[in-house]
Order: C-alpha cells, then sequence, then structure tokens
C-alpha cells in the first residue's frame, strides 16, 4: 500500500508538469507582429463587383441604351427647335439674339474665370 501511494504521489506532480509544457507552448502573450505603414494613395483598394442574374444585367444594359438614345433623342431636339426659332426671326432680331447669347457666353466664362482664381489651383493659373 505504501508503493501504491508513492507511485500516485510521483504521477501526479509528472502529470502536472506535462500539462504546464502544453499550456506554455499555447501562450497567448506573444508580442503582436508589427503593423506595416501604407502611405495614401499607393495601395488601391479594390472594390467588389456584383453580378446579378444574366436577365437582370441584360435589363441594366437594355435600360442604359434607353437612357442614351433618349438623351441624344432630346439633345436633337433642343437643337433643331433653337435653329428653328432663329429661321423664323427678322434680320434685326437675329442678329440681336446671336449678340446676346455671345455676350451670354463672355460673362459665363469671366464668372468661371472669377470663381477658379479664388480656388488654389486658379490662383497659380492666373496669376
Amino acid at each position: 500500500m505504501n508503493k501504491l501511494s508513492l507511485k500516485k504521489f510521483l504521477i501526479f506532480p509528472l502529470i502536472f508538469s506535462f500539462t504546464l509544457a502544453v499550456c506554455e507552448a499555447q501562450s497567448f502573450d506573444r508580442p503582436k507582429a508589427p503593423r506595416q505603414q501604407h502611405h495614401k494613395g499607393t495601395i488601391k483598394s479594390k472594390t467588389a463587383k456584383v453580378k446579378g442574374s444574366k436577365s437582370v444585367e441584360k435589363a441594366k444594359k437594355k435600360q442604359a441604351a434607353k437612357d442614351k438614345k433618349h438623351d441624344k433623342d432630346y439633345k436633337k431636339f433642343v437643337r433643331e427647335n433653337k435653329k428653328h426659332s432663329m429661321e423664323i426671326q427678322t434680320t434685326k432680331v437675329k442678329s440681336r439674339m446671336k449678340q446676346n447669347i455671345k455676350d451670354a457666353n463672355s460673362s459665363y466664362k469671366a464668372k468661371k474665370k472669377r470663381n477658379t482664381a479664388g480656388t488654389k489651383m486658379g490662383r497659380k493659373k492666373y496669376r
């Protein structure tokens, strides 16, 4: 009986030392890896491209084509309407309308130049 208690007494520290060694091997107190510093603009982040079903993609393309055609038709209508409104006027009115368009364009350019001259890049351009 004395030998049995001695065996238990020796086995207990032996098992305890093995479990302690295993616990030390799985230590979570490791120093963290240093983070790499990335400069802005050097690494481009990719956006995930989400694709729908084929019917959805086809419908989107069809709608985009319709919108493009609609915009083209609208621009054509406006252009023809302006042309027609100029044709039906007398020569004096035509010359006055043309001069008004020129004045409006020049005032728009001057205003745009004034606005851009106030910005950082504009100050460099318009010294």
